[in-house]
């Protein structure tokens, strides 16, 4: 590195320096003994939006496994209730393969198991 590049270096550190500790004294001349104050209230709000993100990340994360629990218990609940209505409409229709169709019998049923598949 050449001696004026590091001069230059030099200087900007400088001016920069300079330019910091200006920037600083017009705050404090603006704001006085109050910035402390400031700082401090800033830093406790920051603290307290934090914690409430975390919080909030949390809630959400517990109510996230709650409603996927939620939905697998439905699930479940509904394959069994599927399951006992086609047993049952099995039985029905095994005891009309022995007797005599009865149409108003079948449509009965059928009109049943429509109901059923619709409340669930």
């Amino acid at each position: 590195m050449s001696k004026n590049q590091q001069n230059d270096k030099e200087v900007s550190s400088v001016t920069s320096l300079e330019s910091a500790q200006r920037l600083e004294a017009i705050k404090n001349l603006i704001f006085g003994e109050n910035i402390q104050q400031i700082d401090n209230e800033f830093d406790t709000l920051k603290k307290h939006v934090e914690q409430r993100k975390e919080e909030l990340e949390n809630f959400i994360e517990a109510t996230r496994k709650e409603l996927l629990t939620t939905i697998d218990n439905l699930s479940t609940d509904l394959n069994i209730r599927i399951t006992d209505v086609e047993q049952a409409f099995n039985e029905k229709t095994a005891e009309l393969d022995h007797k005599k169709v009865d149409r108003n019998l079948l449509g009965t049923l059928l009109v049943s198991l429509g109901e059923k598949i619709m409340k669930d």
